[in-house]
């Protein structure tokens, strides 16, 4: 059977389908790495059900699904400058969250789901996209260097009670503009 990969946006109905689906693609990225505690801590506090349905109803930020089929296999959460989670440019878009389902990974949907980032911003007329991405998750990296992102700096992300680093990278839509 072929597989026909969608992506469609995110609805307040859908808030119950992107918490499973989050919680679990975010433990099984991270657990390994992070103390259960910990692991605990933040998803009680980014992935409850109210704090997506807010997420999800802020016009100031965008929320897509991908699907293979009726199948929810991954998600994207995209944030202008007031919503952002560092930056605050009015110039950028945040890509705060982009997460594929393990059984998915390696097919290219990554790929897509930074084309529609891309997209988003071009119609907004804005410069540059953005993201954090741990420093401690290599293969995420190179998967952004691969598609164009460059390193500009760091921030700190609180999981439950260590602070970690997230490596900041954007991506120019005309490499003039970086620093």
């Amino acid at each position: 059977m072929e597989e026909v990969y969608t992506i469609t946006t995110i609805q307040p109905g859908d808030v119950e389908v992107l918490r499973t689906l989050a919680l679990r693609i975010f433990y099984h990225s991270f657990a390994a790495l992070n103390t259960e505690a910990n692991m605990k801590s933040y998803t009680d506090m980014a992935y409850n059900r109210e704090q997506l349905l807010e997420e999800i109803n802020d016009p100031r930020s965008e929320h897509y699904f991908l699907c293979d089929g009726e199948k929810k296999i991954g998600f994207l959460k995209l944030n202008t400058a007031e919503v952002q989670s560092d930056i605050h440019d009015p110039e950028s878009l945040e890509i705060q969250r982009i997460y594929i389902d393990m059984d998915y990974q390696g097919k290219g949907l990554g790929a897509r789901l930074l084309q529609l980032a891309s997209e988003r911003a071009k119609a907004l007329g804005l410069k540059y996209i953005w993201l954090g991405v741990w420093e401690k998750n290599p293969d995420a990296i190179r998967f952004y260097h691969r598609h164009g992102y460059e390193i500009f700096g760091s921030h700190q992300f609180v999981m439950g009670d260590e602070v970690q680093t997230d490596i900041l990278m954007k991506y120019l839509f005309h490499k003039a503009n970086f620093p």
